[in-house]
């Protein structure tokens, strides 16, 4: 067990003094009694850790920054979507926020991003509460503990002090929260929120910068199968990412992100993440079992102060209830190695318009126009309190850390899918036919057993049909039986032919006006095959046609 005791300053990041102990590298059951002691969460039946965390979801973009220096300069691809900060404002909030911790307790974990040696990169996680310790200490690799902690040495700092606000007049920031970036300081700054989120895409926004070019950084969830076959999950929140990789006939590589070399694939991190909100255990077992677990962090889930159990259908804080968990909570899980190139990937959307089917078969273009798109619904609450979609993109799946143009990654993942043959599909977990308002959502075994019979190879025996709007391959039949021939093809289960069409063309008008915002930066041979894999028909007049539904 690594001792706990204060160490110097300077061994938690240059600069940031704490009068009082630093706890470095506490264990769970050590990180549980500071949290306790402090009052920051309240342990509930059976283990698991309840806090709350106030900013209840991903800053939005207008609060992050990345610092403008001599090496940022060249490593980033400055677009419209970049907000920078200059190197003085980063000082003067920096040293203001050292001022802040000086009367505080430090919480540190030393920690490593990836599952092979090779390619691990070793960071730390500066926290001034325990539980983001714990949140810290469940989502990445613990660094060995020997001597060697002694002389540990982090590629990057991340520094998170929820407590502390910035003053915008002073800081250069839009709000008192912010993620500021800086590659130069090999440090992350988050402040003005206790989002454990955003320490994870900090990480990752760091990993993607810091790996070598000819490793692929993806955001997705990983699986292997038992003769060793990987299949890749990507996908924005709440479609289902981690759910369906989550299967007990295949082994778990990781929830959130990988990285794709030349010899295969390895998991970055080594936790969980995965949304609670209704979360039925029949159709999530193993995540389901880990909200009773001791060392799971409960975000905002309701708690009985009597009996201390849990309800995870309560919203009345928010919908975006959270369970953080090292994965080694869920069987089958695997904690290091490096697995083969993958034989599926599967692009994952909600798509609340009933427009896409439950799967399709994907051409290698049309996946990569689909990764650079990563479309999916969203739903936002209107001022009467109605819920409503709105069409959602956000290139390859959330741009905040790309250190290259959208269309590299692109240019990569085309490259990898053609060399290595691997078979892409298009994953609807949405509603298919019907529009939510008139609809079901598919249901979660239906989309299990699709994807089940597209590793096993079963689909191979079926005839398939090409959609006429958006040219992919869409099944005519199920391998299993269980499912429904009539809700493959969502253009044979609308009860109003005529209607989705016009729902089918208004979503694919979407996408060619997405495309349309960075199509002239693509050079022009990766332009003519994506300009290729989608169209608008040209009589269709959108402006009749309201897509709100």
């Amino acid at each position: 067990m690594v001792e706990r005791r204060a160490v110097q300053p300077e061994s938690v990041t240059p600069g940031l003094a704490c009068r009082n102990q630093v706890r470095r590298n506490l264990t769970t059951g050590a990180l549980y009694e500071e949290i306790v002691k402090h009052r920051e969460g309240q342990i509930a039946h059976l283990g698991p850790m309840v806090v709350r965390t106030g900013h209840d979801a991903e800053l939005p973009p207008g609060d992050k920054f990345i610092v403008k220096d001599a090496i940022s300069e060249k490593k980033v691809y400055w677009d419209s979507t970049k907000n920078e900060l200059s190197g003085n404002y980063f000082s003067t909030l920096y040293n203001r926020l050292t001022a802040y911790m000086y009367n505080k307790t430090a919480y540190v974990q030393d920690c490593m991003a990836g599952s092979v040696e090779a390619h691990a990169i070793p960071m730390r996680i500066v926290t001034e509460t325990a539980w983001h310790s714990l949140f810290a200490r469940n989502m990445f690799y613990q660094a060995s503990e020997s001597p060697s902690l002694e002389s540990f040495d982090p590629a990057f700092t991340v520094v998170h002090v929820p407590n502390f606000h910035a003053i915008p007049e002073l800081d250069g920031t839009n709000s008192a929260s912010f993620v500021i970036v800086s590659l130069e300081k090999k440090m992350v700054l988050i402040g003005g929120t206790s989002y454990a989120g955003e320490m994870k895409q900090a990480v990752f926004t760091m990993v993607n910068h810091m790996m070598p070019e000819d490793i692929f950084v993806m955001r997705c969830s990983a699986n292997v199968g038992p003769e060793d076959d990987v299949a890749i999950f990507m996908g924005r929140e709440e479609t289902g990412k981690t759910t369906l990789a989550v299967d007990p006939a295949r082994r778990l590589l990781g929830d959130h992100s990988h990285g794709w070399s030349e010899a295969g694939v390895f998991n970055l991190d080594w936790g969980g993440y995965a949304k609670l909100c209704r979360i039925r255990e029949e159709d999530q077992p193993y995540i389901y079992s880990c909200t009773r677990r001791f060392g799971t962090l409960l975000e905002n889930v309701s708690i009985n102060p009597d009996t201390r159990r849990i309800d995870t259908d309560d919203n009345c804080l928010t919908d975006n209830t959270r369970a953080a968990y090292p994965i080694a909570h869920l069987p089958h899980a695997i904690r290091k190695g490096l697995y083969g190139h993958p034989k599926n990937l599967f692009l994952l959307t909600v798509d609340a318009f009933g427009v896409l089917p439950p799967i399709a078969r994907l051409t290698p273009e049309q996946a990569v126009y689909a990764f650079l798109s990563a479309y999916t619904a969203r739903f936002r609450q209107t001022e009467t309190g109605k819920m409503e979609p709105e069409v959602m993109f956000d290139v390859c799946f959330g741009d905040a850390s790309l250190a290259l143009p959208a269309y590299e990654y692109g240019r990569m993942l085309l490259e990898k899918i053609q060399t290595h043959g691997i078979q892409c599909w298009l994953v609807n977990t949405g509603w298919s036919g019907e529009p939510y308002t008139r609809g079901e959502r598919i249901r979660i075994g239906y989309t299990r057993a699709l994807i089940r019979a597209a590793i096993s190879g079963e689909f191979h025996a079926v005839k398939w049909e090409t959609d006429p709007v958006f040219q992919f391959e869409v099944p005519l039949e199920s391998p299993d039986e269980s499912i429904p021939a009539t809700m493959l093809n969502p253009r044979s289960a609308a009860a109003d032919p005529g209607e989705y069409e016009m729902r089918a063309n208004r979503l694919v008008a979407e996408f060619v006006k997405d495309f349309g915002k960075f199509e002239e930066e693509i050079p022009e041979d990766m332009r003519v095959i994506l300009s290729q894999v989608i169209s608008v028909d040209e009589d269709f007049d959108f402006d009749d046609y309201d897509f709100k539904i």
